[in-house]
Parts: C-alpha cells; structure tokens; sequence
C-alpha cells in the first residue's frame, strides 16, 4: 500500500514522498518493531530510502536493529542515494547506539565493493551530527578514516571529506593532526581545510563592490 501511494503521486519530489511516510509513520507508531522491520525489506530496492525512515523514525524498530538486520537492510546498496540514507538512517544510528560492533564498521572499510567502503565513512556521520543527536566521536571517526585516507575511489573521496568535516564541530585539533599525517586527495584536503578556515566547503564568493 505504501509504494501503490508512493507511485500514484502526481509529483515523485522528495518532499511528496516524505509526506506519505510520515503519513505512515504515525500509522504505525503502535506498530510491532518486527513488522515495521519487515515492511522496510518488501520496500527494498524501489523504495530504498523511505524503508531506512520508516525504521528510523519508529523507535522500537530502530532500537530492534542488529548487525544481521543492518547488513540484510543495506544488501543491494549501489548508489549515492542508496548508500547515504544507509548510512544516515540505518548503520549510523544502529554504531551510535552501539547495537553493531565496531569491527563491523571497520570490516567495511576492507570490502571490495566501493559502497559499502562509503558506507563505513556515512555511518561516522550520525555520531558527529548534532541533527542526528551525535556528541562527537573523535576515537570511532578517525578509526574508519585512518583505513580509508589513501583510498582514491571518488565516492570514498567525498565521503572521507564528509566525515571528517562533520568532526570539525566536536574536535578541530584532531581533524588538523590528521591532515598533517595523511596523503590525502586533493578534495579532500581542500574542502577539509575551507571548513576549518571559513566554515565552509567551499569558500563564499564576495560580494561585488
């Protein structure tokens, strides 16, 4: 019923999807965690992103996960979108919580397969974010970025830059060492350094006289 709701819409935006998952987020508040679990495998792959909300935003189905069920959940993960709401709304949170193990984490970042090495650096996110309810994490962070600093796969890249830009918050002086002590892609060095510098990615354009 959810994806018969999803592809009748008129308008496929992010935003109109969302609204019929929250729609059914509050329907299933009640729900058993097993069956919220469940329902998000039947909405894989079509519907990847909204099956990893509906498990993060019902708090019996989230505290429910396991490394069987994070790994089971993020099978066939092969894209940018795919991987980011992996990580954001499913591993992440699960390592925050530490309901999987760090070595899980860490074996990630040996695979073979370029997604799921990403995967290992989105899922630092959520112990970073203060949006996610992250307090910052310097140990586990830089465990998973010290295996992934000489990886030049692009999608390892920007997620290597993304990790350790959402630690800048928490601990400067411990993203600062780690540049001094890695080779690291260009990108990454760079968008890295304007955060400490200006609080940006990317320096601000100024404004015309």
């Amino acid at each position: 019923m959810i994806a018969m709701e999803i592809e009748a819409l008129p308008d496929q935006s992010v935003e109109s999807v969302r609204r019929v998952r929250r729609a059914w987020s509050a329907r299933l508040r009640s729900a058993p965690a097993d069956q919220v679990v469940a329902l998000a495998e039947a909405l894989l792959p079509r519907h990847r992103w909204v099956a990893y909300e509906l498990v993060y935003n019902h708090p019996g189905a989230l505290a429910a996960l396991d490394l069987r069920l994070v790994e089971r959940l993020g099978r066939g993960i092969d894209s940018w979108g795919a991987v980011d709401a992996f990580g954001r709304y499913i591993s992440g949170p699960a390592w925050q919580r530490d309901q999987i193990p760090d070595e899980a984490i860490l074996g990630w970042t040996a695979s073979e397969d370029r997604w799921w090495r990403r995967a290992a650096l989105v899922s630092t996110v959520p112990l970073n974010l203060r949006a996610a309810g992250g307090t910052g994490d310097t140990a586990r962070t830089l465990a998973v970025c010290d295996r992934l600093a000489a990886d030049r796969d692009d999608t390892v890249v920007k997620a290597l830059s993304w990790a350790l830009r959402e630690l800048i918050v928490h601990d400067r002086e411990a993203v600062r060492e780690f540049l001094a002590r890695h080779d690291l892609a260009a990108r990454v060095r760079r968008e890295v350094t304007n955060k400490l510098q200006t609080g940006f990615k990317q320096p601000r354009a100024r404004p015309m006289p």
